[in-house]
């Protein structure tokens, strides 16, 4: 295990009703004037927004909108939003949504008190030192973002789609998880949210470090609670206990526990994300099909642990490392087909995907080389790609 700092101040309220205490949590961290962003129609439509604003109002806090954040977010809304908080003088932001508007959300933060263009901190021409603060009423359990130092957006010209990694800069000062909230999504949004929660664990659990066996635990542990949780709440949406189980594993894969001690990869994020930038495709249903290639290209190389997960996960009952891991691939595909995600570029709506631009844009954003678990350059990522187009 190797040397690590872990800091996660983000305060949770989870449960029933947790939104209607945006408010007070607002005002118990000082934020009490704040630039509300939101995404869609869905958020206006169930009453939620008014819920939020009845609190904000209760609690005398000045407060303006920002809506309409799309999913993949862009950097024309954070310019926007930084704009609207220096016109209107105020110092926080409270993100009603899921990862993209949680993300829109960070990157105004951390553009407002900067002088220069918040790009500068995604191109790697900055370091953030210092942000707004954001708090979160969570409607979407996928990304993350609620609880960690993470943002990603998409630069328009070129389509740069970036994460930005900051600890404890950008993490939100609260988050409120209201289960119940989750209940209407789509079923194809609560597939895609379930992957994504499920990669952001397996990056940090392909690792070259040894002896991580209490985060493998982790890992694992949290691996195999979403995939009998998921399964319930596919078929039965209104199940409050399989939601708050999802919910929770979501903020848990990602606020770094699982990545304490350990060498992170982060090669099927990086990946992915050059597909949705490219396609527009749904960031979770990317990764079900990048994630499964990439691990095949692993299990081929180096498979102790693509075999670990699969023996863990998965109960694959096979001595040999290479079988027991592209077994355990098997059984990681077939699920997520079971939950109607796609494994393929096919399936995926990508019928034909330029291979090499994706593996160009990759590199000029990534480097030359990337990857943790095994250095990779661009014939590797290629071979990843052609995997995944099958």
């Amino acid at each position: 295990m190797d040397n690590f700092r872990y800091c996660t101040p983000t305060r949770y309220v989870f449960g029933r009703g947790a939104e209607m205490e945006a408010g007070t949590q607002l005002l118990a961290n000082g934020m009490d004037s704040v630039l509300m962003v939101y995404g869609g129609g869905s958020a206006e439509r169930s009453g939620l927004l008014a819920r939020v604003r009845e609190k904000l109002h209760e609690a005398g806090i000045r407060f303006e909108e920002l809506g309409g954040i799309e999913p993949n977010p862009t950097d024309g809304p954070v310019r926007r939003g930084i704009e609207m908080m220096r016109r209107g003088g105020l110092h926080a932001l409270l993100a009603v949504g899921g990862g993209s508007a949680i993300d829109t959300a960070k990157a105004i933060a951390l553009g407002v008190p900067y002088e220069g263009d918040f790009w500068d901190f995604f191109a790697g021409r900055a370091t953030p030192q210092k942000a707004l603060p954001v708090g979160v009423v969570l409607t979407i359990p996928a990304a993350g973002s609620e609880g960690s130092g993470n943002c990603v957006i998409t630069l328009e010209e070129g389509l740069h789609k970036i994460s930005l990694r900051t600890d404890e800069v950008l993490r939100p000062r609260f988050a409120l998880l209201n289960p119940e909230l989750t209940m209407t999504l789509p079923p194809c949004q609560t597939a895609a949210g379930i992957a994504d929660m499920m990669a952001h664990i397996m990056e940090r659990y392909f690792t070259p470090t040894p002896d991580c066996e209490v985060t493998d635990r982790l890992a694992e542990g949290l691996l195999k609670a979403i995939i009998e949780e998921a399964t319930k709440a596919m078929s039965r949406p209104d199940d409050y206990e399989a939601r708050a189980n999802i919910m929770w594993a979501g903020t848990l894969a990602h606020n770094g526990i699982c990545g304490t001690g350990r060498r992170e990869d982060w090669t099927s994020h990086a990946m992915e994300h050059e597909i949705s930038a490219v396609y527009g495709v749904t960031h979770g249903a990317g990764l079900a099909v990048v994630f499964p290639a990439w691990m095949t290209f692993m299990a081929m190389r180096s498979p102790g642990k693509i075999a670990q997960f699969g023996r863990r996960v998965f109960d694959v009952n096979d001595p040999d490392d290479t079988s027991a891991a592209l077994e355990g691939i098997g059984r990681l595909k077939a699920f997520y087909t079971s939950i109607g995600l796609p494994v393929s570029f096919a399936a995926l709506g990508v019928e034909h995907p330029d291979i090499d631009l994706l593996v160009a844009k990759l590199h000029e954003n990534k480097g030359e080389e990337i990857g943790g678990y095994l250095r990779l350059r661009a014939d590797d990522t290629r071979e990843i790609y052609t995997l995944a187009d099958f």
